[in-house]
């Protein structure tokens, strides 16, 4: 039986600043993010299966991966929630706008692990995430293996 690894991608508009940080990036801005996520399995052989020869359904990676991240982070301000950037999350958030604070600096870095976390949790048993690919700017990206963890 073949090993196939198939990628759907995502792309979601994200703001962020991080806290700390010595450079532009420590003000609030945002980013256009495209997530290419990889998953590992064999194609289902039972010819009588509706998704006969398929790893995984798109659709169905499609509807983990906007559960749980793009439907989450998509037009959201992502703020490190020990920053002091949380007065100004309190009053976006008061004021309708949808902010995310995390237990982490919102780095690409960062965030594919964190990525990684949810969709790990949501793919079936014969599924394995494979590779993570968070693209923050057109030349800048970062990348999540499962052999590397």
């Amino acid at each position: 039986m073949s090993t196939i690894r198939i990628t759907k991608s995502f792309t979601f508009e994200t703001g962020h600043a991080l806290y700390g940080y010595d450079g532009l990036c420590k003000n609030v801005h945002g980013h256009s993010y495209k997530l290419d996520v990889t998953v590992i399995g064999s194609p289902i052989s039972d010819s009588n299966n509706v998704k006969y020869g398929m790893v995984i359904d798109f659709k169905d990676l499609k509807k983990i991966v906007k559960g749980e991240i793009v439907d989450v982070f998509d037009h959201a301000t992502v703020f490190n929630q020990n920053t002091p950037h949380v007065e100004l999350a309190n009053t976006l958030a008061e004021n309708g706008h949808k902010v995310l604070l995390v237990d982490y600096q919102p780095t690409s870095e960062e965030m594919i692990i964190d990525f990684a976390v949810k969709i790990r949790a949501k793919l079936p048993k014969n599924i394995q995430l494979h590779h993570l690919r968070l693209q923050e700017t057109a030349t800048s990206y970062a990348e999540w293996y499962a052999a590397d963890q």
